[in-house]
């Protein structure tokens, strides 16, 4: 195996995973029409990922085992820090160079599907998805095409430093019916046992939450590739924001600003300065090990009506797609069908890209899963009654959904503009940049 260092340091974001394993796979076997063919001789092929470290070990362990099992293809793997992996991937893609196994994001799949650089991965016949959930491989798909394949998904709630607020001699509201009045009185009230060294919360601050919110109150972020959401339902969501910074919360806005880049051990999450935080559920790994052990919980997020429609679902914390100019693109499919549904390479991976996404995977690795996986896993259990139908993917021309959201929040909060000019101006936003794209 050869290995291209591009950068063993630097902050992932890594939108890890969770399956509940009550949730059955109840997939039906793809059946791709004819196409690539595997190589009788040698072959060598390229995987790109994002990640740090551990991310790096345990994948350089997974390429040494596929190439155990599939002797004549070799594996030469490329990866970087999140900022860096995909400056890098334009390029390579731009020069017609583009790895033949490629670690996609949702906020960036149609964007690289529809400019034909994604293979259709519904021709590939060495790759199976038929051990998947049917609503998380539509995940995968730009325009009805299967482009990617989800590698992990996770559920999106609140995780609570339950070693923090005990020694504030608070306990949570009943989590299972609280609304979002709720949340706000209860943080405002941490915030006021803490005298200053914590805060209740920091607000929602991404296209997740934002999702999660506009399906709420009945309405979809995106529909047939625009934006959807309404403005006055926009703009409660950054009313939210505001709400909190002005009561005391949440931090004060600079201080949000501040800390809106630091790494992980430096949140004030991991150093204790806030007790709740919003989150997708499988963080609670990470954030355990950043705090130095604190404990942490996670619970569904509040609702105005828990009696609404199911309103939530699993996010793909991350896909494997294959190059459309792949000269290798069988290998490159088996490679894929490895990492996803083979259990020695699900024990070799465990869940440092989250719960995988077969749930035979999940079950072959369950005896060795800490007990914050675990934590995830359960999480998964507890809000199976609030995840609906998926939605639509993030369209082309809105990868930058994340840092848009997190612009206009501070343009709130810092006061130079009010939520409902905010909603207008980021809807107006997003969507010129989705038409731009084409």
């Amino acid at each position: 195996m050869r290995l291209t260092v591009l950068s063993r340091r630097g902050f992932a974001i890594v939108a890890v995973s969770l399956v509940a394993l009550s949730l059955a796979a109840c997939g039906t076997q793809n059946t791709p029409a004819a196409g690539p063919v595997l190589a009788s001789g040698d072959v060598t092929i390229r995987v790109n990922w994002w990640g740090g470290d551990e991310r790096v070990e345990r994948t350089n362990k997974a390429i040494k085992a596929f190439e155990s099992k599939y002797p004549n293809i070799h594996v030469t793997g490329e990866f970087s820090d999140w900022n860096g992996y995909w400056d890098k991937l334009a390029t390579s893609v731009a020069g017609g160079n583009a790895p033949d196994v490629v670690q996609m994001d949702e906020l960036y799949l149609a964007s690289y599907a529809q400019r034909g650089t994604l293979y259709d991965l519904s021709k590939l016949s060495q790759l199976d998805t038929s051990q998947l959930d049917p609503a998380v491989v539509g995940l995968g798909k730009a325009k009805g095409t299967l482009y990617a394949v989800p590698i992990s998904t996770t559920g999106f709630g609140v995780m609570v430093n339950d070693t923090e607020l005990a020694k504030l001699g608070l306990a949570l509201p009943d989590t299972d019916t609280w609304t979002w009045e709720d949340l706000a009185a209860f943080t405002k009230k941490v915030s006021d046992a803490a005298h200053g060294s914590a805060v209740g919360v920091a607000p929602m601050n991404n296209g997740f939450s934002l999702q999660l919110w506009a399906r709420q109150h009945g309405e979809a972020l995106f529909t047939n590739g625009k934006v959807s959401i309404s403005p006055a339902t926009l703009a409660a969501y950054f009313q939210l924001a505001l709400d909190w910074t002005k009561s005391g919360a949440a931090s004060s806005a600079s201080h949000q600003a501040e800390v809106s880049s630091v790494a992980l051990d430096q949140s004030d999450t991991a150093t204790g300065k806030q007790v709740l935080t919003f989150t997708q559920a499988t963080q609670i790994s990470a954030y355990t090990k950043a705090a130095g052990g604190a404990k942490f919980s996670l619970v569904p997020l509040p609702t105005e009506d828990a009696n609404k429609a199911p309103y939530g679902y699993l996010k793909p914390g991350m896909y494997w797609a294959v190059s459309a100019r792949s000269a290798h693109a069988a290998e490159a499919a088996l490679f894929v069908n490895f990492m996803i549904n083979d259990p020695a390479a699900g024990a070799i991976l465990g869940t440092e890209r989250g719960i995988p996404a077969n749930p035979k995977v999940v079950n072959a690795i369950t005896t060795s899963l800490t007990d914050t996986e675990k934590a995830a896993v359960a999480f998964g259990t507890k809000v199976a009654k609030n995840i609906g139908n998926a939605p639509e993917i993030t369209p082309n021309g809105a990868s930058a959904l994340d840092t848009t959201i997190a612009r206009y929040l501070q343009e709130v909060e810092f006061g130079r503009q009010t939520p409902a000019h905010a909603a207008t101006a980021f809807i107006a936003e997003i969507q010129a940049s989705i038409n731009s794209a084409g």
